[in-house]
């Protein structure tokens, strides 16, 4: 299986972490992709890299967006 193309960076109690994955959830579905979340607080890198940002969209192994994610804009980054 291939990677997913969607990451999600963000932490837990981020309520924007929370609006974020809603809409990739639902556009991933949709589209038929995947992706993957990964807790920046469980890496001291990560946590460095984007604390102020999260939650942060990266799509094919670009960051995309960061605080809101655009279901427009990631629906067409994924097309």
């Amino acid at each position: 299986m291939d990677e997913p193309r969607v990451t999600l960076y963000g932490r837990a109690g981020c309520h924007l972490c929370d609006e974020a994955r809603t809409v990739i959830a639902r556009v991933c579905a949709d589209l038929g992709e995947e992706y993957v979340e990964v807790d920046i607080d469980a890496d001291p890198e990560l946590q460095r890299r984007f604390t102020d940002e999260v939650p942060v969209t990266f799509v094919d192994g670009r960051q995309h967006d960061f605080w809101r994610v655009s279901e427009d804009r990631l629906r067409a980054a994924l097309a």
